[in-house]
This record gives C-alpha cells, sequence and structure tokens, in this order.
C-alpha cells in the first residue's frame, strides 16, 4: 500500500512504575530497545511491541544511563550511586558489578572490537572498563562539570566526553592523556558522535547548534545555524553521506561542506533521547515520567537519502543537490576500523598505567542481581537464536505508517486489550437496553410519556406527538451520565424531560461546596501567579506564591520549576530551599515528592557551584558580586545541612520516598 507519510508516532506504553530516567536502541538491528527508571530496573522491550520482554534487576540507587553492546548481546547500566552493572542477554544473567565513580552515571559506551566500556559521570572523570578482569583501567580527569556523553572511535583509539562544561575533549586511549579540547561552543554540550568513515565529529550542544570537527586538524569544519531548541541527539548515517539532529519539535538533515540543511520534519517527541536504523527507517524514541514513545521516519522521502518525493512543506532549495560527501570529495582520510589481532587487542588499546584499583560501593555490591523474563517466546527469538543468520535485520519488515485521512487501518500498530464489538454486532444489545430504561418517567406529560412508548410500541397513535428515538448508552462503556444523577435532577428545563447543564452541575457540586471554594481560591492565585510569571519575572511570581502561604499552590510551582530545570538560578534556590525543607516534613506524599524533585535539581545543577563558593579563599579587594554569591550559597547550603540532619533519621523508610532520600544523601555527600 503506497502512502505519503513522512513520519509517524509509532507506539506509546508505560515502561515503568516510576519515571524513566534513560533510554537506547540497539544500533545493529533497530528493533530492541533498553529502558532505566527510578523503579532501579532495566527493561528490554522489542520496538512496535507494548509488551516487556526481560527485567533486569539488582540496582538499589535509580538507573540514569543504559546502553547496548555492538552485538546486541549485553547491555551495560549506570545507577546514581555510580556502580555500572552488565548483563548477557543470551545466558540471562549479570556478568559484572563495576564501582568507582562518586557520583551518577551520565553515559556509557562500548569499544567497537575490545572487551572494554567507557563511563562519563556527574563527577567530572570519564572512565575507562575491562570487563573481562572487572576493573577500570584508566581515568581521564579534565572536566570541570557533568560528562554529559562518551564515545569510542570506530578505530576504537580515541574517546570523544561532551559536558556541561561547554567542552568536547579527545583522548587518546593508549597514551593516557587528553589529545585537545574544542571550544567553541556557549552552552553546554548534550551529544558528540564520529563520522562512521571520516576523521570527522559532530557535537550537539543546548546552544541549538550542531559543530563539525576536522579530527586531523582539530579544527571547526562548519557550524548550522541556531535551531528553536537545544540539541539532544544527533545520528550520522550509516553510509556518511548525511548526519539528523533531533530538537524538542523537530528533526533536520544537515550537511557539513558546507553547512546545509537538507531536509526537516516536524515531530511531536518531545526531547528525543536516541535515534537507530532499521530498513531505511529511522527508528527514534523519546520518553516522559513513566512513558516511552517510538517514533518512525521514512527515510525514501527525506532528502537526501530518499528517492520518492514528497508533498508535505515546501520545496527545499537543495533539491536535486547530490550529497556532498557521498564520494569523498573533501579528501579527509578515513577511520581504519579493521579489528586487530586477537594476541595484540590489549596492547594496542590499553593505557600504559596500570590499572586501578576499583572502590567498591555497598550499596551497589549486592549479588540480588536478576534477569526475570516476561515474554519467553520473543525473548528466545531475539537473544536466543538457532543461528546467527536468524538476527539478521533484513528478515523483518519495515513499520508501516497508519492509514491516511479517509483510508481504513489495515496496518494497526498496537490494539488494545479489549476492542469494543462493531455497531453492527451490537444492535441486538442496544435495543434490548433501550427497551428497559434506566431511569423510570417522572411524570405522564406528554413530552415523557412517548420515550417509554416509542420503545414499547414503535407504531405511534394518530393525532399524537411522534416520538424520538430511544437514546442509545455510550457504545463504549455502555452507560449514561444520568445514571449518576439523583431522579429529582429530572423533568426540567430541557423539552425531552432531561437536565439542563447548571441542573447537573448543581447536583454534582451538592454537598461539595467547601471543596470548590478551596479550588476556587487556589485557582485565582494560581492565575495570579500565572500572571506574574508571563510577564518575564520569575522572581517576583515565586516571591508572589511564597506569600500566599498556600502549599498547594507552591507545589503546583515546583512542579513546573522540575519540569524546566532550566529556569533555576543560585538566587532561587537560596529563596525556596527553606520551603522545601518544611514540603519534605509534609503529610501528603505528593508534596514530599515534588520537594525530594526539587532538591535532587538543587544539588545536582548547583551543588558544585556551592561547593566551590564556600570553599574558594578569599579574594583580594572588593567583590560585591562575589560576596553576594557567597551569600546566597552560605544560605543555600546552611539549609541542606539542616535537611540532610532530618533525612539521617528517615532514610530508612519504605516505598519510593525512602528511595528518594537515600539518593538524596548519595548527592549530599558531594557537598563535603
Amino acid at each position: 500500500m503506497s502512502h505519503t507519510k513522512r513520519a509517524w508516532k509509532l507506539q506509546e506504553f508505560v515502561a515503568h512504575a516510576a519515571n524513566v530516567n534513560c533510554l537506547a536502541i540497539g544500533h545493529k538491528s533497530g528493533r530492541v530497545m533498553v529502558t532505566g527508571g527510578e523503579d532501579r530496573k532495566v527493561n528490554l522491550w522489542a520496538v512496535g511491541k507494548p509488551n516487556c520482554i526481560m527485567s533486569l534487576t539488582g540496582h538499589t540507587t535509580p538507573v540514569e544511563a543504559v546502553r547496548f553492546g555492538h552485538e546486541e548481546e549485553i547491555v551495560v547500566a549506570g545507577s546514581v550511586s555510580g556502580a555500572l552493572k552488565i548483563w548477557n542477554l543470551e545466558e540471562a544473567k549479570i556478568m559484572r558489578t563495576l564501582t568507582g565513580h562518586n557520583a551518577s552515571i551520565r553515559s556509557l559506551d562500548f569499544h567497537p572490537f575490545g572487551d572494554y566500556a567507557a563511563s562519563g559521570s556527574m563527577d567530572c572523570n570519564i572512565k575507562l572498563w575491562d570487563i573481562r578482569r572487572k576493573g577500570c583501567i584508566y581515568t581521564y580527569k579534565g572536566h570541570t562539570s557533568s560528562v554529559n556523553c562518551v564515545r569510542f572511535s570506530p578505530d576504537g583509539k580515541w574517546i570523544a566526553s561532551a559536558s556541561d562544561d561547554g567542552l568536547v575533549k579527545m583522548w587518546d586511549i593508549t597514551a593516557g592523556r587528553m589529545l585537545t579540547e574544542l571550544t567553541e561552543h556557549t552552552g553546554p554540550v548534550n551529544v558528540v558522535e564520529f563520522h562512521p568513515n571520516e576523521l570527522l565529529i559532530a557535537s550537539g550542544s543546548s546552544d541549538r547548534t550542531v559543530k563539525f570537527w576536522d579530527l586531523e586538524t582539530f579544527k571547526m569544519v562548519s557550524t548550522t545555524d541556531g535551531d528553536s531548541s537545544p540539541v539532544r541527539r544527533i545520528f550520522f548515517h550509516p553510509e556518511g553521506q548525511c548526519m539528523f539532529s533531533g530538537g524538542r519539535d523537530v528533526m533536520k538533515v544537515y550537511g557539513w561542506e558546507p553547512a546545509k540543511c537538507y531536509d526537516s520534519i516536524p515531530m511531536s517527541w518531545g526531547e528525543v533521547a536516541d535515534i537507530g536504523l532499521a530498513q531505511n527507517q529511522l527508528i527514534c524514541a523519546a520518553f516522559s515520567k513513566t512513558n516511552v514513545s517510538s517514533f518512525v521516519v521514512d527515510l525514501q522521502r527525506v532528502k537526501p537519502c530518499g528517492t520518492v518525493p514528497h508533498s508535505d512543506g515546501p520545496p527545499s532549495p537543495s533539491v536535486g543537490v547530490a550529497p556532498h560527501n557521498m564520494s569523498n570529495s573533501s579528501g579527509r582520510r578515513s577511520f581504519i576500523t579493521e579489528r586487530p589481532p586477537t594476541t595484540s587487542t590489549r596492547q594496542a588499546s590499553v593505557p600504559k598505567e596500570e590499572a586501578e584499583e576499583p572502590t567498591h560501593d555497598k550499596d551497589d555490591m549486592s549479588d540480588e542481581s536478576a534477569a526475570d523474563i516476561q515474554s519467553p517466546a520473543v525473548y528466545n527469538n531475539i537473544f536466543r537464536p538457532k543461528s546467527k543468520l536468524s538476527r539478521s535485520p533484513t528478515r523483518q519488515s519495515p513499520f508501516m505508517p497508519p492509514p491516511e485521512d479517509g483510508q481504513s487501518e489495515i496496518f494497526p500498530v498496537h490494539q488494545p486489550a479489549s476492542t469494543p464489538a462493531p455497531v453492527t454486532q451490537r444492535t441486538k444489545s442496544v435495543t434490548k437496553t433501550a427497551s428497559k430504561p434506566s431511569v423510570p418517567p417522572v411524570s405522564k406529560t406528554p413530552s415523557a410519556t412517548p420515550v417509554v412508548k416509542a420503545v414499547s410500541n414503535p407504531t405511534p397513535k394518530p393525532n399524537s406527538t411522534p416520538a424520538p428515538p430511544p437514546k442509545e448508552p455510550d457504545p463504549i462503556a455502555g452507560i449514561a451520565a444520568e445514571d449518576f444523577l439523583p431522579k429529582s435532577a429530572y423533568g426540567g428545563s430541557t423539552p425531552s424531560g432531561e437536565p439542563n447543564e447548571e441542573e447537573v452541575l448543581s447536583a454534582v457540586l451538592k454537598g461539595h461546596g467547601a471543596m470548590a471554594q478551596v479550588m476556587s481560591g487556589r485557582s485565582k492565585n494560581i492565575q495570579i501567579v500565572r500572571a506574574m510569571w508571563t510577564s518575564g519575572n520569575t522572581k517576583t511570581a515565586v516571591d508572589s506564591a511564597i506569600s500566599m502561604n498556600d502549599q498547594a499552590v507552591l507545589v503546583d510551582l515546583l512542579n513546573v520549576l522540575n519540569l524546566k530545570s532550566g529556569l533555576w538560578s543560585l538566587e532561587l534556590c537560596a529563596t525556596l530551599l527553606p520551603l522545601v525543607k518544611d514540603l519534605l516534613q509534609s503529610k501528603y506524599d505528593s508534596y514530599v515528592m515534588t520537594a525530594c524533585n526539587a532538591l535532587k535539581i538543587i544539588l545536582r545543577n548547583f551543588g558544585p557551584v556551592i561547593k566551590s563558593n564556600l570553599t574558594a579563599p578569599p579574594s583580594v579587594g572588593v567583590d560585591i558580586s562575589r560576596e553576594e554569591r557567597y551569600r546566597k550559597c552560605n544560605k543555600a547550603y546552611s539549609v541542606i545541612l539542616q535537611i540532610r540532619s532530618d533525612m539521617d533519621k528517615r532514610q530508612n523508610l519504605q516505598g519510593n520516598v525512602g528511595t528518594i532520600f537515600r539518593e538524596l544523601q548519595i548527592l549530599m555527600n558531594n557537598l563535603e
């Protein structure tokens, strides 16, 4: 069946019992996905299927980073405590637990052909791990803020790292030292990727640009124009002809010599977490709270990859232009990606320094790691194939788009658990239901009696008012709203004897006046805060919410700030921390969780700032801005110490609250 859609949403499903923190697609097949969440689980999925294949447990803190091995036979996951766990998927058991980082893991990658992995952490360090020997080989130090992304080069000789400090650093694995740092970005760098063939690297940043760098000269080749949102994910086409960039609501296709946008595809994915390729389709995935969404982009209809014309949107000025580097016309050298001999793999890949001894984290050294196979048939088909040939992605058909407007759905993506019967099959049941009205007539007025007679005797009497057809119940639920209303609400204002909207609302609100008054007052307060917020003065809106002395309004405001962590500032931290401390003592779990999430953002984003300002030596002369910054940091630190003493007494609580309290304790330890 022909179609004209270029991109569509494949599915959305609940992936974890708590918020999802990370996601990765298997890049060999593009058909498997792994997620990690606040519930400390690592779940595996088949793209396009709603059911979990396998759930991996063992982490004692939330999982923050996940990654498939190149053959999709192993998975590594990093947690808030800084521990890594590596699972063998074919044997359904844990291989290793690696510890050494002092803060949350943010990014992971596997060596292209050696038994090594790399991790980047909020402790600003990058570690190279020997998977087989269960140890850290080397620690690369140089970043001054959280490391958001680490990637091995295709030849396995370099590591590229991207950080919140706005830098991209290149590390020589063999020499164990930094080669260079790339400094043109003006905001945190979120992602970095190597070109699959050429000595070229691309980096995407919160400054809304993608920059391309030549790895022979370590100079910037080109940069894209500012996008409408931060760049969260980039992905080179496996043949190297173009690069795909994912922002909040759009995917763009770029070339780099010169910088050129070949195509732009509107997407509704929010913040894309990973991009893969399968059967000439891009498989993209994003997460929000407990849900994971997957999307498909048909490359046949995307320039410069596609050959099928498309009609949605104005034509691009680059139509008919061949991609600039398909023949490697730049003259740039390529990576030598042949695997070295087995006997020299270790010597060619490991730094000269001796391996470090790992520092063990007691919280993550338990042996209670397990793999719960929830879909045995799917698991055996994917991870225990009869032969390696059966895992070839070419054997699977591409995903089909949803039907066009006016067409029937021939290729449904996901059927719900229960589907309502067709109308033709429900005719008899509707008739039986209609013959027994749920609400008896209140009076024998002409407006009421024909309704009953129309059901029991379809032939109206002469000179009588024609009866309206019987009202069928809701075809899906089988119930009507009047079933939940008192009988006294009928027989009133409408010609059919049914209540109007005002009567229904009056009946529903009866007995709930106090709650309605509370909600009305809360709505007014929120509108006041919103008016100040939209005027552009966040600090004034926060002060106004505080002055209202209403914890519900404050919780609503914190939920907004938690969703948009970029709105936080050091001044807001100092202002809101005392109120966060009060919310942590609330009897309502939802208030406590909101306060914990706010405290987590403060500790992650401003903990290093607070620590550095309090421990810095006094400045020479008068520095008003430094003194003001020191005052705010000192105020925030004193409140954090009070919160910490309270948490010491409550960290043994069970459930989600106890879990997040223990996580916050780990983050507070970094302030010491």
